[in-house]
C-alpha cells in the first residue's frame, strides 16, 4: 500500500468510526431523555430541533475554516469539542446538563463532516470522483445503520452509560489518528508527492467548472437534503413514541426500526456503480414523492408489517436525495471545504424544521397525537413544490 493509499484509507477509516460514534450517542439520547428525565415527543421534538439549529449554523462555519485555515486543523478542533462534550454527558444527572453537553458534541461535530467530505473528494478528477463520493457514502451509512442495529443491545448490557463512554473512546482514537494523518501527509509533501492535505495545495488534474445546468441541480439537491433531514430526525425524536405504540425495547427497536438504515447503504451501493440518474430530473421527483408516502405510512403506521415496508421505500428515497446533495456539492467546483460546510448546513436546516413543526403541532394540537405526523408530511409536500420550481430552470 502506497502512502497516498494509506492516507486515504485513514480517512476513510475516520468516516467509519465517527458515523458509529455519533449515531450511537444521538440516536439513543432521545430513548434516555425519555426514560430518565421523562420526554415524550414534544420535548424530544424541541430538543432534536434545538440541536438542528445549532448544527445548520455550525456546520457551515466548520465549512469555511476547514477551506481556510486546513482540513486537519478543523479536525483536531471538532474531535477534541466533541470528546470535551461526551465527558460532560456523562457527569450531569439533570436534564438540562445533558442538553448542554448534546450542544458540545454537535458543535464540535461539525468541524468533522465538511472536512472529512473534502478530504476524501479533494483532488479527485472528474471521473474519478463518483467512486471517491460511492465509496465515502457507503463507509458512513453502512457503520450508520451497524450502530443504531446494535445499539439497543449495548443498552440493554450496559446501560445508558454506553452512549457516552464507547463514542467518546472512538473519538479520542480519533483524534490520535488525526496527528498521524498530518505526520504522514507532511512527510508526503516533503518527497514532493501531490497530497491535498491543506485545502491551498492544487489538485493534480483541474476539475471542470460548472455548468448552469449543473448549479440548478445543486440548488435543487440543496433542497432536496434538508427535506429529507426533516423527515429522518423528526422520525429519530418519534422513534421513542414508536416503540412504546408497539411495545418494543431499545433492543428490539435496534432490530425492528434500522431497516431502512440498511436500504440506505444498499441505495448507496447502486447509485454509486449506476450513474445513469447523474443531472436526471425525474429521480429526485420520484424519490421526493416516496418520501412524503414513506414517512407519512412510518408515522401512522397501525402494525409493524405496514412499517417494515414502509422503511423500504423510506431508504431508497433519502439515499438518492442525500447522494443527489453529495455529490453535486463536490461537483460543482473546487471549494470543496465550504461546499461540504453548506450541505451539512441545510442538514442541520432540515434537522431543526422538522421536529420543531413536530412540537408545535403537539403543543397547540394536544388531542390530536397525529398532527405532528401529518404537520411534517405537509411541510414535505411545501418543500416538493419547490423543487418543482427550481426544476423549471433546467428546461
Amino acid at each position: 500500500m502506497t502512502a497516498r493509499q494509506k492516507i486515504r484509507f485513514s480517512c476513510y477509516t475516520l468516516v467509519c468510526v465517527n458515523s458509529f460514534a455519533t449515531v450511537l450517542y444521538f440516536n439513543y439520547l432521545y430513548f434516555l431523555m425519555r426514560q430518565q428525565f421523562g420526554f415524550g415527543d414534544k420535548r424530544n421534538f424541541a430538543l432534536a430541533a434545538a440541536l438542528g439549529l445549532i448544527y445548520s449554523v455550525a456546520a457551515w462555519w466548520g465549512g469555511r475554516i476547514a477551506q481556510q485555515r486546513g482540513y486537519f486543523f478543523s479536525l483536531k478542533i471538532g474531535f477534541a469539542v466533541m470528546a470535551a462534550g461526551l465527558a460532560a454527558s456523562w457527569l450531569p444527572e439533570f436534564a438540562m446538563g445533558k442538553i448542554l453537553a448534546a450542544c458540545a458534541v454537535t458543535i464540535g461535530m461539525c468541524f468533522i463532516w465538511p472536512t472529512l467530505e473534502a478530504l476524501v473528494s479533494d483532488g479527485e478528477s472528474a471521473a474519478n470522483l463518483p467512486r471517491a463520493v460511492g465509496s465515502y457514502n457507503v463507509v458512513w451509512a453502512l457503520t450508520n445503520a451497524v450502530a443504531y442495529f446494535v445499539g439497543g443491545t449495548l443498552i440493554e448490557t450496559f446501560g445508558y452509560k454506553i452512549i457516552f463512554i464507547l463514542p467518546l473512546a472512538l473519538v479520542l482514537g480519533q483524534l490520535g489518528l488525526v496527528f498521524w494523518l498530518q505526520e504522514q501527509a507532511t512527510e508526503m509533501a516533503r518527497e514532493a508527492v501531490n497530497i491535498l492535505s491543506e485545502p491551498s495545495t492544487p489538485p493534480p488534474e483541474p476539475h471542470r467548472p460548472a455548468s448552469p445546468r449543473a448549479r440548478v441541480f445543486l440548488r435543487m439537491a440543496w433542497l432536496a437534503n434538508p427535506f429529507a433531514y426533516i423527515a429522518i430526525n423528526t422520525l429519530i425524536a418519534a422513534m421513542p413514541g414508536i416503540a412504546a405504540k408497539f411495545h418494543l425495547s431499545p433492543m428490539s427497536v435496534g432490530f425492528v426500526c434500522t431497516l431502512w438504515c440498511f436500504v440506505r447503504v444498499g441505495a448507496f451501493a447502486a447509485l454509486w456503480h449506476w450513474t445513469d440518474w447523474h443531472y436526471r430530473f425525474g429521480w429526485l421527483v420520484a424519490a421526493f414523492l416516496a418520501l412524503i408516502a414513506s414517512f407519512a405510512v412510518i408515522l401512522l403506521s397501525p402494525n409493524l408489517a405496514v412499517l417494515i415496508v414502509a422503511q423500504i421505500f423510506f431508504g431508497v428515497a433519502i439515499g438518492l436525495i442525500y447522494y443527489s446533495s453529495l455529490f453535486y456539492s463536490m461537483d460543482a467546483g473546487d471549494a470543496k471545504g465550504e461546499h461540504g460546510g453548506i450541505h451539512e448546513a441545510v442538514i442541520g436546516i432540515g434537522n431543526c424544521l422538522g421536529p420543531a413543526v413536530g412540537a408545535l403541532s403537539l403543543q397547540f394540537l394536544p388531542g390530536f397525537p397525529d398532527s405532528g405526523a401529518i404537520a411534517v408530511s405537509a411541510l414535505l409536500l411545501c418543500g416538493f413544490g419547490g423543487l418543482l420550481a427550481i426544476g423549471q430552470t433546467s428546461k
